[in-house]
């Protein structure tokens, strides 16, 4: 059984045939799907569809490029919306240089805000960070020392770095905090060479597989929507970095998934 630990199932790109993309995922051996929220609209969306499909649960957050719309009653909210039984993480949340929607002080605000709600509810973090490596270490390891310091049984397993695409040292510094590393579409790029090279020699036990849909469709699909179901051919790819089978990728990371959101 498979797991697709990052989806967003509601995005408007799925509106037309959701039920018939819940459905494929299902024929695909998919037993969970983890939808995360972008904002409090999103976040909201996140529970409906998690009270509406048996598999699907939810994380609740603001990502970096919406922080903009962050506002004083914006945590209270978001607390509120993770009491709920099937929201199982505070995210997506993080850092993005890349697109530089939002001031960096801004994000970096959002961001320990954030990291704040998920100690307080003892939920764990979906990461987002693009070309901003340095500093989202450095907010990272600042609040796993205060897990630690508080005695939050967190700090075992605090969170996942979405979708990641950075150095095999940045993997190894999240590592040792803890965290999961999330792997998604890229790594089935022919001309991905880097990024495989750093799933090669990432352990199985610190590996989560996800698709990011609609976005980063996998090879051979690419140029098309993602979903969930495909999320097997990352497995497969994981599979053949690693020397695996497919089963045994498929039952580490599922058994990953399931120690990190408690589900």
């Amino acid at each position: 059984m498979f797991v697709d630990t990052h989806c967003h199932l509601d995005f408007n790109s799925f509106d037309a045939d959701r039920q018939q993309v819940v459905a494929r995922a299902r024929e695909a051996d998919l037993g969970r799907i983890l939808n995360p929220g972008i904002d409090l609209t999103s976040s909201q969306s996140a529970i409906n569809l998690a009270d509406s499909f048996p598999e699907v649960y939810a994380a609740v957050g603001v990502h970096p490029n919406e922080a903009f719309t962050w506002r004083a009653e914006t945590v209270s909210r978001l607390k509120e919306m993770a009491l709920h039984p099937k929201v199982v993480a505070i995210g997506e949340t993080g850092l993005d240089y890349y697109r530089d929607r939002v001031a960096k002080d801004v994000q970096r605000q959002v961001f320990r805000e954030q990291l704040d709600l998920a100690a307080e509810v003892g939920k764990p973090v979906i990461i987002h960070n693009r070309e901003a490596s340095e500093d989202v270490l450095e907010i990272l390891m600042e609040w796993h020392a205060a897990l630690i310091v508080s005695g939050s049984p967190l700090a075992g397993h605090p969170g996942v770095l979405h979708s990641y695409s950075g150095e095999v040292q940045s993997a190894l510094q999240a590592m040792a905090l803890n965290f999961y590393i999330g792997i998604s579409g890229p790594v089935t790029f022919q001309n991905a060479r880097d990024l495989q090279r750093v799933v090669a020699v990432l352990p199985l036990n610190n590996i989560l597989i996800e698709t990011d849909a609609p976005f980063l469709t996998p090879h051979p699909h690419r140029g098309k929507r993602n979903e969930p179901a495909n999320v097997h051919l990352v497995a497969e790819k994981i599979a053949d970095l690693h020397e695996e089978t497919l089963p045994a990728v498929a039952s580490i990371t599922t058994a990953n998934a399931a120690w990190l959101f408690q589900w």
